[in-house]
This record gives C-alpha cells, structure tokens and sequence, in this order.
C-alpha cells in the first residue's frame, strides 16, 4: 500500500507532497474529511510502537480540552486520534512496509526517498 494521510489546509503538508511528488499509485486522504480508522491506527501504533508517539501534542484541542493536564493512557490516546484528526501527527505516510510520520526534515527526506525509488 503506498498512501499518505495529509490536511489539506495546511502549508507544511501541502509543502511536504510537492517534495514527495506522488505518483498516480499512491492514494491520497485529506483526514479532516475522512480521518484515519482503527485498523491504519492499529497498524501505525504495531510500527511506531505506542499511540502516543501518533499523538499530536501541538493540537491546539490538547490544551483547550485540558489532555495536558491529565495523565494519559494508550487507550486514552487512541479514542481521542480515533475522535479527533488533529490529534494525530502529520502527514504520515505509508510505503509498503515503511511508515514515515510527522513533518521533521529527516522524516521528510526519507519518505521523499521511499516514495521516489
């Protein structure tokens, strides 16, 4: 599967899929109209190893809703990406077995790598 999970509002992601350049085999989806489902949620947490490495702690819902103040479990984690698509880190993406998340210039060139090979 060759996919990325972006917002299309914003600059960064729209920055980040111009250096990517996706083919016409790489599917494309905008989480704010579809967010991501448990199954990709799953599968991201078996590679990365937790929900909380997924976690977006810059999501201006994080402190609003007062998560900074709690003491999160994986659980917790996991309902909140699952309720709200900013909650998880962007963009990531999917290249076979390699999975690339966030928007860090080495995340970025590696994906950019991957998905140009």
């Amino acid at each position: 599967m060759k996919k990325i999970f972006y917002l299309k509002s914003c600059s960064t992601n729209q920055r980040i899929l111009k250096e990517i350049n996706p083919g016409s085999d790489v599917e494309l989806q905008n989480i704010k109209e579809q967010n991501i489902d448990e199954k990709t949620l799953d599968m991201l947490k078996d590679k990365v190893g937790s929900y909380e490495a997924l976690f977006s702690k810059k999501a201006m819902k994080y402190r609003s809703m007062g998560l900074n103040e709690m003491s999160l479990t994986e659980a917790d984690f996991r309902k909140y990406i699952l309720e709200e698509y900013t909650f998880i880190k962007r963009p990531y993406m999917i290249n076979g077995d390699e999975v690339f998340i966030g928007n860090s210039k080495s995340v970025v060139a590696d994906a950019v790598a991957s998905f140009n090979k």
